[in-house]
Formats: C-alpha cells, sequence, structure tokens
C-alpha cells in the first residue's frame, strides 16, 4: 500500500470534502480517503499497482478541482 497526498487549494466546505472523497473512493486499489479542509489535503491510502497517482489527479480534477502538487509516499 501507499500513500498520496494531493493538494487541492479549491476545497472549503463539506460539499467539496464529500465530492473529492466521494470521486476517489470507488476506485480501484483505493482502500482509505482523508480529507483536510484547512490544509487544502487530501490522503489516499492506495494499492499503486491498481491505481496510480495519475488516476487519483484524474478523479478530482474530473470534479472540477485542480490538484496542485502531490507527494507519493
Amino acid at each position: 500500500m501507499s500513500e498520496t497526498r494531493l493538494r487541492v487549494p479549491g476545497m472549503g466546505c463539506e460539499g467539496c470534502e464529500a465530492t473529492v472523497a466521494g470521486a476517489l473512493a470507488p476506485l480501484a486499489g483505493v482502500t482509505a480517503v482523508t480529507v483536510d479542509l484547512e490544509e487544502k489535503l487530501v490522503l489516499v491510502e492506495h494499492d499503486p499497482g491498481r491505481t496510480s497517482v495519475e488516476g487519483l489527479r484524474s478523479a478530482v480534477e474530473d470534479q472540477g478541482y485542480e490538484v496542485t502538487g502531490w507527494d507519493p509516499r
């Protein structure tokens, strides 16, 4: 498993949190999604063999949010 932190500066409310988490949670290999609205970060635990960082980024951007950075671990 890997953890990837995505910086999503456009998130500002609980609706944003639900939208972003809802886009990521059903992706193959994603086991957990945690959104920190204050820091504008999304932490995703996932299997990189099933969902790439690019796939995570695309899922968020498909919801209308810009991902300005990411940190896979």
